[in-house]
């Protein structure tokens, strides 16, 4: 079976191997703007392309896990329903969620990826194996990246993230023939 998607080798040598994949939420899995509803509550626009490269990575022996910088209860609700079990709220200095991510799954900074789109993910994107950055990304950011996506964030951007690490795992052709 033929697939749509082709990725430069080199690209796909980098993701090779990956066994985490760390996600920032404002800008990448959504598209960076805070939504405030006339009572102040936070609402969230998150796309639903992102939300099955997620499921799809699971489903490739690949571990999601979210670091942001924010909390809300739409995104607990996104998380909970995309089968995240490796969320860390509220979190500004993120290395040392990534690094207790790591050590609870028993990995390297080697086994990791990453995608974010501004300076708090950058800790995180430089010690990672593959580290990606969704096209409206900041340009310190984009500088750092393995990869950056056509897509902008919150825009099928994370769902691009996830192709790379399926094609270099070797299971998205597998995943794919499933829909057929």
């Amino acid at each position: 079976m033929t697939r749509a998607l082709h990725f430069a080798p080199e690209l796909l040598l980098q993701a090779q191997g990956i066994r985490v994949a760390f996600f920032d939420v404002d800008g990448v899995l959504t598209d960076g703007g805070i939504y405030l509803s006339d009572d102040g509550e936070r609402i969230k626009r998150f796309h639903i392309l992102d939300g099955l490269g997620i499921k799809l990575l699971q489903r490739a022996g690949i571990v999601p896990a979210v670091i942001t910088g924010r909390d809300s209860g739409p995104l607990r609700s996104r998380l909970a329903a995309l089968g995240v079990t490796h969320v860390h709220y509220k979190t500004e200095d993120k290395r040392p969620a990534a690094e207790k991510v790591l050590a609870e799954l028993g990995l390297g900074w080697s086994d990791a990826a990453a995608m974010g789109d501004d300076w708090p993910d950058l800790a995180v994107l430089t010690r990672c194996r593959f580290a990606v950055a969704p096209q409206n990304a900041h340009a310190e950011v984009r500088a750092v990246a393995h990869h950056i996506t056509a897509a902008a964030g919150g825009h099928g951007a994370a769902r691009e993230f996830c192709d790379v690490l399926l094609v270099a795992s070797g299971r998205y052709a597998e995943l794919l023939e499933a829909y057929r």
